[in-house]
């Protein structure tokens, strides 16, 4: 996790209540931001022994992806890996409706596949789209 945080993170944070912490305590605290795409999101980041984590959650509905890469990046560095997981059924833990979270063990490394199993390298999503169509019609 980033050891200083971005002003904007710094600015939303609860400074008053049962959840508030100080300024200057990096990312750990509970933080109310305006999320990319017109939302508030609540957002809780804490660091314990061999892991770091990061709750995100909205009122409504769960985040969605470019919610989550937002508050990712506010957390992290941009080329730090993390993880969402889906544990076996019978260790799930559901406190809040519509909160997903965001993992980063700091004992190891997070395994990665190679980038060309998830998709082209340098494809856009207009240039893959296109591609598609072409071999729908070649096909």
């Amino acid at each position: 996790m980033r050891a200083e945080i971005p002003e904007r993170l710094e600015l939303s944070r609860v400074r008053f209540g049962q959840f508030a912490s100080q300024p200057g305590s990096g990312p750990c605290g509970l933080f109310f931001v305006d999320g990319p795409c017109g939302c508030k999101l609540k957002i809780v980041g804490i660091i314990r022994p061999g892991w770091e984590h990061v709750s995100v959650s909205t009122q409504r509905r769960c985040p969605n992806w470019e919610e989550m890469c937002f508050v990712k990046d506010l957390f992290w560095d941009e080329e730090e890996c993390v993880m969402q997981l889906h544990p076996p059924h019978s260790q799930y833990v559901n406190n809040s409706r519509y909160c997903l979270h965001l993992w980063k063990p700091t004992r190891q490394e997070i395994p990665m596949p190679p980038t060309r199993f998830v998709g082209v390298v340098g494809l856009g999503p207009s240039e893959a789209a296109s591609l598609s169509a072409r071999l729908k019609l070649s096909g």
